[in-house]
């Protein structure tokens, strides 16, 4: 931290008027505005990307014990797993999980507003469930639902070697993965938005493009506090 004190660009933008910057503003927001609705585009077709059917029951270890892929979902349709790295043999290990998971866990927004979209978001590592709690306690994740890997299933879907988000959908008791960002593109996660905009069903907002059927409502109005929905 002390060799960023007092650190200045070699050549630091102009000094100008009121007007000047405002004029300077308004021609960056025409680009800011087509990369929105480049992002939303974006959305649209990962919305209609194809599903891959998860055929091998993968068991996970909860704070209750034994719990299956089925039962991360915790009854809703759409489940975000992230896979953490928190494990022995990781950088901060037993006090810390990985620095950049960390950066990324303090990001999470509260999930009752991603829960009523009905999308679920998990946490997964190699570490016990008992260090998983403390874990969570000492850095103030009681939140997260955090679950302890015991078979394939970082292997299987690609966050064995590197963190990353996978997203699934439920379809009664049949579940299909749907997508899956990781490396940089995990930077961006953390907001509700963000979240949803990998998800099949989206923001669930009547004005996305969306897959024909799927569910939508009025922006805004299904906004509420954390703790009345």
């Amino acid at each position: 931290m002390e060799q960023l004190k007092g650190n200045l660009p070699k050549n630091p933008s102009p000094i100008v008027s009121p007007q000047e910057w405002e004029t300077a503003r308004q021609q960056l927001l025409v680009k800011e505005k087509a990369l929105t609705r480049a992002r939303d585009a974006l959305a649209a077709e990962r919305r209609r990307m194809p599903w891959m059917a998860v055929e091998k029951a993968y068991a996970f270890e909860g704070p209750q014990g034994k719990v299956s892929l089925l039962d991360l979902f915790e009854g809703r349709r759409q489940l975000i797993v992230y896979r953490a790295f928190f494990e022995p043999g990781v950088f901060g290990w037993p006090e810390h999980a990985c620095r950049g998971c960390s950066l990324g866990a303090d990001q999470v927004a509260h999930l009752a507003h991603l829960n009523a979209r009905d999308t679920t978001l998990a946490y997964a590592s190699r570490a016990p469930q008992a260090d998983i709690a403390r874990l969570k306690t000492r850095m103030g994740w009681e939140d997260i639902p955090w679950y302890t890997i015991t078979d394939r299933f970082d292997v299987d879907f690609g966050v064995d070697e590197w963190h990353g988000h996978n997203v699934f959908f439920r379809d009664g008791e049949r579940v299909f993965r749907t997508y899956f960002i990781n490396t940089r593109g995990d930077e961006a996660m953390g907001t509700i938005w963000s979240y949803l905009d990998i998800t099949p069903l989206g923001r669930q907002e009547a004005w996305e493009d969306s897959p024909e059927g799927s569910p939508q409502t009025p922006p805004y109005e299904w906004w509420n506090y954390h703790d009345a929905y």
